[in-house]
């Protein structure tokens, strides 16, 4: 027999500030069928990698390329299966190497620096304002070509973009407006179009230029690729940035260990992963019939899974509620897992190292300046705030 969900609403500020009861919940009762909007919820770490691996069985975009409409574009690499996803992720890997981003190490040091030292002047600031926003930002941007009188309207698109994630779940409108989109395109297509007539060393000079197979990134898949870049590159590591210095405030026995060990600092940013993952769930779409922890799923209907929920089961993780972080092993879920493993995750990790590093060796006695609640990213699929104001000692 199918459990009924328990009663909850995604978007609700209750719910943004503090999923995990919920969480605990439904790994108690296995994976939960909603009947509105029609989807299955799973919750558990061995169900959710076992979904996540079967790309063959479990989809990430309905597997039906003939569904698309004509004049629609096709699907981007987030919601693409092989053979597809394996071209334009072979694409814009050719683009988007490893040694790329160790090659940044230095400048994103010196970005850190620059902002943590102007930090360090004052006593009080927002640290998203100040720091974990402008930081990652400006380096997507940097990486891609972008021109740094751009960044605020390219932060602008992205925090456009995220609103609309998880839409139709819980009555969102999951659109980007036509307006944004557009602005986006024309943008791009410009800097593309420049990209081509004059290579540059970055991003979308190597995005246009990739090539396999003799066959290059479409227009469009290109467009595609940028906008998922824009939004990966810096909402998520923004989140994670600022998740990062919330937990060390509300755990100060974990930052003492950390001041008295600096060693720890790239375990502590794997806790912070799963501890409060920037990236709180994906879905799939069932392609046949499966089951999933002994509940029938049937072909055509999709799954959320909660990757937070995961990293938070006691079946998977010794004292999943307890911040460790000297944590190992650590296989959290938070980089997602199997063909569509986050691309940008070697960045993301360097990033969040460096920043935190950086805080901390200018930073001290740091506090929330009030208790109040915190505003949230206004969506269940990210978990971050907008404003985290502190106070604090500059040395």
């Amino acid at each position: 027999m199918t459990a009924p969900a328990p009663a909850f609403n995604p978007g609700s500020p209750e719910f943004l500030e503090d999923p995990y009861p919920f969480y605990k919940m439904g790994q108690a009762i296995g994976p939960i069928w909603v009947e509105q909007p029609g989807i299955w919820l799973a919750f558990g770490y061995d169900e959710i990698t076992a979904i996540l691996k079967d790309h063959a069985t479990w989809s990430s975009g309905g597997g039906a390329m003939d569904a698309i409409p004509e004049d629609a574009p096709p699907p981007g690499m987030l919601f693409s299966d092989p053979p597809r996803h394996t071209r334009l992720r072979s694409l814009v890997s050719q683009a988007f190497t490893p040694r790329m981003i160790e090659q940044l190490e230095p400048r994103i040091a010196a970005i850190a620096d620059e902002l943590v030292s102007a930090m360090a002047q004052k006593s009080a600031c927002d640290l998203v304002e100040e720091l974990a926003y402008p930081l990652p930002v400006i380096v997507i941007a940097e990486i891609l070509g972008v021109p740094a009188e751009d960044r605020a309207m390219f932060k602008k698109w992205s925090d456009e973009v995220v609103s609309t994630l998880g839409g139709g779940f819980d009555g969102q409108a999951g659109q980007v407006p036509d307006a944004t989109f557009e602005a986006m395109r024309e943008y791009f297509t410009r800097m593309a179009d420049a990209r081509r007539a004059e290579p540059r060393a970055d991003l979308i000079s190597g995005l246009v230029r990739a090539e396999i197979d003799g066959a290059r990134l479409s227009f469009d898949e290109l467009l595609q690729m940028l906008v998922l870049l824009l939004v990966a590159g810096n909402e998520t590591t923004t989140n994670l940035i600022g998740n990062a210095v919330l937990a060390l405030m509300e755990h100060p026995d974990q930052l003492h260990r950390i001041y008295n060990d600096p060693s720890l600092l790239p375990s502590a940013i794997e806790e912070v992963l799963r501890f409060s993952s920037p990236v709180q769930a994906t879905a799939r779409v069932a392609m046949r019939d499966t089951e999933v922890s002994g509940r029938t799923v049937r072909a055509g209907q999709q799954a959320v899974t909660w990757l937070a929920a995961a990293n938070r089961d006691a079946r998977a993780f010794p004292d999943p509620d307890t911040f460790d972080v000297g944590r190992a092993p650590n296989r959290h879920l938070a980089f997602g897992l199997g063909i569509h493993f986050c691309l940008g995750a070697p960045l993301a990790r360097m990033e969040a190292r460096i920043a935190l590093g950086a805080f901390l060796a200018h930073i001290q006695r740091f506090r929330r300046a009030d208790d109040g609640p915190l505003p949230r990213v206004p969506t269940f699929i990210m978990r971050g705030v907008r404003s985290l104001p502190i106070t604090y000692r500059g040395r």
